[in-house]
């Protein structure tokens, strides 16, 4: 078992192509760090879970023929496979958790389906 404490220094954190930063990752979870302008993000299905909290502004999130608006304080999923896309409709900020580690493998880069 490990039991090394790891710490990360966001500051220095690398960012993904769709300017995402990284944060702590473990072997099964990884965090990461939106700080978005109002966009509209190309539809994607990814090779990992995605359980998210909104910090501030606000963003329609479409999964499958279905949208919701998210605002500061809501949380939401994003299944593993599910095809979706994000359109952030203000200044918007949320931490993800990704499981496994979106940031590994390639598991950033969308998959067709």
């Amino acid at each position: 078992m490990n039991t090394t404490v790891i710490k990360i220094d966001s500051s220095r954190s690398p960012k993904n192509k769709d300017g995402q930063k990284y944060l702590a990752s473990g072997v099964r979870i990884g965090m990461r760090l939106w700080d978005e302008e109002p966009n509209t993000s190309a539809e994607s299905v990814r090779e990992y879970e995605v359980v998210g909290y909104v910090l501030k502004g606000r963003a329609e999130l479409h999964i499958e023929g279905q949208m919701v608006t998210l605002s500061p304080g809501d949380s939401y999923v994003v299944p593993r496979g599910a095809r979706h896309h994000y359109k952030i409709l203000e200044a918007f900020s949320a931490v993800e958790a990704t499981s496994p580690p979106s940031h590994v493998h390639g598991r950033d880069e969308p998959r067709a389906r």
